[in-house]
C-alpha cells in the first residue's frame, strides 16, 4: 500500500526538521565542540580558526539538507565562492540566509543582533569569531568598537564582511528600507561592495513556520548581480546616492522575477 503525498509530505517535513536540528545540537557537541575548544586555546589566529569551523559546520548542514530533503537543490554560482576582501550585501528572505553565506566563505564576519551575544554557546562562538553586535549598548560597546577598528585590516587580509542592509527578513519578498552600515564600512575601508541575490530560502524555511517545507521542488540559489566602488569614482559622491544605486539594482532584478 502506497501512502498518498498528503500523508508523506507532513511526515517528511517533520523527519527532515528533526534530523537537521539533530545535526545542529548533537552534531555540534559530538563532533565540532572539541575543535572549537581547541581553537579557543590558540594564542594566535583564534578568530580565523573559529571562522573556518563555522564555515565547515554550516557547509555540512547544507550538504545534509540536500541529501535528506526531497526536492531541494543548491545552486551557487562558482564566482561567488571566489569573492575576497569585500563588503557583501544581500537580500534577506529567511533565517537560512546568514548560515548559507557563512557556508560559502571560509573567512567571514557579519553584523548580528546584539541579543544573540547573550546566548550561552552561540554567543560565545560569535564573540570568538569576531562577529559584530548590531547595537553598541553598554554591554557590547567595547566588543563592537574593537571589531570595527580591525575591520580594515581584516578585509585587506582576504576576509569578507556580509551584511543584510534590510536588517531583517522580508516576509513578502519585497525590499525593506536599507541601513547604511554596510555602505559606511565599505567606504571607510575602501572595499568593493559585492551585491548578492538569494532566492527561495523562504520557500524551504517559510517565515513563521517551524517545519522545513520538503517534497516540493525548491532550488536555493545565490547569484552575484553587481559590484560597486564605494566611492563611485569620486570621494565626494554622497553615501545616500550609493545606497540608492544599489537598491535600484535589487529592485530592477526583483522586478524581472
Amino acid at each position: 500500500m502506497v501512502l498518498p503525498m498528503r500523508y508523506i509530505k507532513p511526515l517528511m517535513d517533520v523527519v527532515v526538521t528533526l534530523l537537521l536540528w539533530g545535526y545542529f545540537i548533537l552534531g555540534f557537541f559530538l563532533f565540532f565542540a572539541p575543535f572549537y575548544m581547541a581553537a579557543a586555546l590558540r594564542r594566535t589566529d583564534r578568530e580565523a580558526a573559529f571562522q573556518r569551523l563555522n564555515f565547515r559546520f554550516y557547509r555540512g548542514f547544507f550538504r545534509l539538507l540536500c541529501l535528506i530533503a526531497p526536492g531541494v537543490t543548491l545552486n551557487i554560482r562558482e564566482e561567488i565562492r571566489t569573492i575576497r576582501s569585500s563588503v557583501i550585501v544581500c537580500n534577506h528572505l529567511s533565517y537560512l540566509d546568514p548560515i548559507l553565506l557563512i557556508s560559502l566563505f571560509e573567512k567571514q564576519k557579519t553584523i548580528v543582533k546584539s541579543a544573540l551575544f547573550s546566548e550561552p554557546v552561540f554567543g560565545w562562538i560569535m564573540r570568538k569569531s569576531g562577529y559584530i553586535p548590531s547595537q553598541a549598548g553598554d554591554e557590547y560597546a567595547s566588543l563592537m568598537i574593537r571589531n570595527m577598528e580591525n575591520i580594515r585590516e581584516y578585509l585587506a587580509s582576504g576576509g569578507n564582511v556580509f551584511i543584510f542592509p534590510e536588517g531583517t527578513r522580508s516576509r513578502t519578498g519585497r525590499l525593506g528600507p536599507f541601513n547604511k552600515s554596510a555602505f559606511s564600512i565599505a567606504r571607510y575601508c575602501a572595499a568593493p561592495i559585492q551585491c548578492l541575490m538569494i532566492r527561495n530560502t523562504n520557500r524551504l524555511f517559510v517565515p513563521g513556520r517551524f517545519w522545513f517545507n520538503t517534497c516540493v521542488p525548491v532550488a536555493i540559489e545565490a547569484e552575484r548581480i553587481g559590484v560597486f566602488d564605494p566611492g563611485c569614482g569620486d570621494p565626494a559622491f554622497p553615501l545616500a546616492a550609493l545606497i540608492s544605486r544599489v537598491r535600484s539594482l535589487y529592485e530592477k532584478r526583483l522586478g524581472k522575477e
